[in-house]
């Protein structure tokens, strides 16, 4: 027997695709089928480039991972040396901070011409826009700790690297696997939008190339397939913070 929260939203997905399928969204906006396809000229498209698509998310997926985990990597090294020298790390969070306020449409050229228009520079695209997100919430992770838990720790003689072992990094765990969250959907969108400045592969490029040859079934089955990537890709994350920090709160049923 299914759950409530789980058939209201097949239930709500069911009726969204039905109305679209009978043209009611058509009727609404004043749309042509050759702007908004139906969903069975989708799922038609789908079908029979299926190797293609599933070729270039593939290699948007692994843009996306590779950028996000790299991203991350240096996002949480910039917490820890801001929490370990408050006084000169802390002006690395405004500087990620300033970093991520770049749009993606201004990075991309830089990085292109940095990196070349090979897989790296739209990996460094994904790299720079999930930085922050990471830095900021590790960072606050490991300062908002019990501070009748740092006197323990410090009543037990235990040294600076023995506070951030067991009790500030531990204590940021949460934190981070929310920035990983964010960031599993900031890095499909990066590494699609780099794809459509330089690129000759990926979900971005064909949806871009689409566009511009009026194949709309086509691009929007780039969409589909991206959101489908990202669910997963978010699914993984969520999955793998109920292995790793299932002693937490917020993991208890």
């Amino acid at each position: 027997m299914f759950s409530a929260g789980v058939l209201l939203p097949v239930l709500a997905g069911v009726l969204f695709l039905g109305l679209w399928e009978f043209e009611f969204f058509h009727k609404i906006f004043d749309l042509k089928k050759y702007q908004l396809p139906l969903p069975t000229a989708i799922a038609t498209t789908m079908r029979d480039n299926f190797s293609m698509l599933l070729s270039y998310t593939g290699y948007t997926l692994t843009e996306a991972v590779l950028g996000m985990l790299v991203g991350s990597a240096i996002g949480f090294l910039i917490a820890l040396a801001a929490t370990a020298w408050p006084r000169w790390g802390s002006g690395s969070l405004t500087l990620v901070a300033a970093l991520n306020a770049v749009p993606i449409v201004a990075l991309a050229p830089i990085m292109n011409l940095w990196f070349g228009d090979g897989i790296g520079s739209r990996i460094a695209i994904v790299t720079a826009t999930t930085m922050a997100a990471m830095a900021i919430n590790a960072y606050k992770g490991m300062a908002a700790i019990d501070p009748l838990a740092l006197d323990l720790m410090h009543s037990y003689a235990a040294g600076k690297p023995a506070v951030f072992r067991y009790l500030r990094i531990r204590n940021s765990l949460p934190y981070v696997f929310t920035a990983l969250k964010i960031n599993a959907t900031a890095s499909m969108i990066g590494a699609i939008v780099g794809e459509f400045f330089f690129s000759s592969k990926g979900l971005g490029y064909l949806l871009s190339n689409s566009i511009k040859v009026a194949k709309m079934p086509l691009g929007w089955s780039c969409i589909v397939l991206a959101a489908i990537a990202g669910v997963l890709f978010y699914l993984v994350v969520e999955r793998l913070e109920k292995v790793f920090i299932k002693w937490h709160p917020s993991q208890r049923k």
